[in-house]
């Protein structure tokens, strides 16, 4: 039996009881709701005022909270679905879990752009204006999804070109090792997450020390870029973590079996949710600018709902 299945069949075995399950369920949904209203602030804030569009760290910025947005919005769902439907045809499943591995596999390469930028920002102030332009910012948003396109649509192409034709036709629990049971796709997983690691974690470490450096005998400015940096890679730190479920859920599964449904629910609070309301938080209320303009936005839905 491999992982996936075996997954599914602990949680059949030990579902949850009504009660439990109810809380659970509100959980998500407020905690869902909230950050998808603040995200949606910050992106009225950020469509209301040019002074963001024309920024390319904004409008970075504003690429990750829609992700985020698209991602709890998403990862909401299948939770919802797990409890209701709890199966679902293939189609959708395939749809939603395609989705849903674009903006999370989009998620990191996008922090570590916005770290790249507040590293020429400080240590090459003088270039950054020619470096860090509106059309490059685009095209390196473009790249982003080119490469996570590139990453996970493989897994739809070998899933059509091997399943047998009553697969696309059954009902699944919605993973997306169920949605994409072939074995070898899982070794591409494992692999493709190695090499985002590698790589994230290399331009979070090169620009945290050298914007930290620059610090020592600089402005502010530099200083709050460095913790900008930690904050971003405290987030990507949770996000990574969703790399490691696959090995941390099989040893928990074999320790824990009657336990295993809440542990899932405690990684995918830490995983899939905590990591996207770091976002508002970095911008939404540490950027002196983005802070002045979302207080006047918020100020103004304020006095309109009033009168």
């Amino acid at each position: 039996m491999n992982v996936s299945s075996a997954n599914v069949t602990v949680v059949i075995e030990y579902r949850d009881s009504f009660s439990k399950a109810v809380v659970k369920n509100m959980i998500v949904v407020v905690l869902g709701i909230s950050i998808n209203y603040i995200n949606a602030a910050l992106i009225q804030t950020f469509r209301k005022h040019q002074i963001f569009y024309m920024n390319p760290r904004y409008i970075l910025f504003i690429h990750l909270v829609i992700n985020d947005m698209i991602q709890v919005t998403l990862t909401v769902l299948l939770f919802l679905i797990s409890y209701t439907l709890y199966k679902i045809h293939i189609s959708v499943c395939c749809s939603i879990i395609l989705i849903a591995l674009f903006t999370t596999e989009n998620t990191p390469l996008n922090l570590a752009c916005m770290a790249v930028e507040c590293y020429v920002a400080i240590c090459i102030p003088l270039r950054h204006s020619q470096i860090c332009t509106v059309k490059r910012v685009l095209m390196l948003i473009g790249l982003i999804w080119a490469t996570t396109v590139l990453s996970v649509l493989p897994d739809l192409f070998v899933t059509v070109a091997t399943e047998p034709l009553e697969y696309f036709s059954s009902y699944v629990f919605c993973l997306r090792e169920t949605a994409f049971p072939n074995p070898h796709l899982t070794k591409k997983r494992d692999i493709t997450y190695i090499v985002y690691l590698v790589m994230v974690w290399f331009v979070i470490f090169y620009t945290y020390f050298k914007i930290v450096f620059t610090a020592k005998s600089a402005s502010g400015d530099a200083k709050k870029a460095r913790n900008t940096i930690l904050l971003h890679g405290f987030q990507v730190l949770l996000c990574m973590t969703a790399y490691t479920i696959p090995f941390v859920l099989t040893a928990v599964q074999q320790w824990f079996p009657k336990n295993f449904s809440d542990v899932l629910f405690a990684f995918y609070i830490t995983v899939q949710v905590l990591p996207r309301s770091i976002s508002p938080i970095i911008y939404g209320i540490r950027d002196k600018t983005y802070r002045k303009y979302l207080k006047r936005h918020m100020f103004c839905r304020v006095r309109s709902h009033r009168f």
